[in-house]
């Protein structure tokens, strides 16, 4: 996990360990980050601890801890959750729990970071995520790091008694795309190659 870290804003990531239990149950009942979720329900000891062996430890998703370079401190975490591995995608989250981290392209970063890590470690190809439509500085933020807006949700979620828009975004893993492609159109020709040859034998072309 050492190369991945981003040197202009001085971050890195780390794998989510137990001992980070503490801070990540503080900082998802802080409203500056329980109110950018579409769960807003207290975030509970018991509950972290599910999702681990519910999740984390079954493979259905991959938790990492966002560090500044300079002291190793923890300051917010980036996931991604229902991990499908017949069609290679997963939902990806994040949250900057520490408020002097925020407004520093932090999250952009760690959000380029995890989008790295998912295509080439765990080989997806295609992220996903749902922010409130009127996040507006965290959709600026998700596609600085490469997420495309596909879909505008009306009325998707209630929350509090009210509805409230939801935008899908994605991020692909266009080299992949472009492997399979470049594989195709190989394949292609071959087939052409042989029915020319074939046609030849026969008499079929002169």
């Amino acid at each position: 996990m050492s190369h991945y870290r981003d040197e202009e804003t001085g971050i890195f990531l780390r794998p989510m360990t137990l001992e980070d239990t503490d801070l990540i149950i503080e900082w998802r009942n802080s409203r500056s980050v329980c109110s950018n979720f579409i769960y807003q329900e207290p975030f509970t000891r018991k509950g972290h601890e599910n999702w681990i062996h519910t999740m984390i430890d079954t493979g259905r998703a991959v938790q990492m801890i966002i560090c500044l370079m300079d002291d190793g401190r923890p300051v917010g975490s980036v996931y991604i959750r229902d991990i499908d591995r017949r069609h290679n995608k997963a939902e990806y989250g994040i949250f900057i729990g520490d408020p002097s981290a925020r407004g520093r392209g932090a999250g952009t970063a760690a959000a380029r970071l995890m989008l790295r890590y998912c295509f080439e470690e765990e080989r997806l190809h295609r992220i996903f995520l749902r922010a409130f439509a009127d996040n507006v500085q965290a959709l600026r933020s998700y596609e600085k790091a490469g997420f495309v807006r596909e879909a505008y949700l009306k009325d998707d979620v209630r929350i509090d008694g009210i509805y409230r828009d939801i935008v899908l975004m994605a991020a692909l893993h266009h080299e992949e795309k472009n492997h399979q492609e470049k594989d195709k159109g190989e394949v292609g020709m071959k087939v052409r190659h042989e029915k020319n040859r074939t046609d030849l034998e026969k008499g079929r072309i002169r």
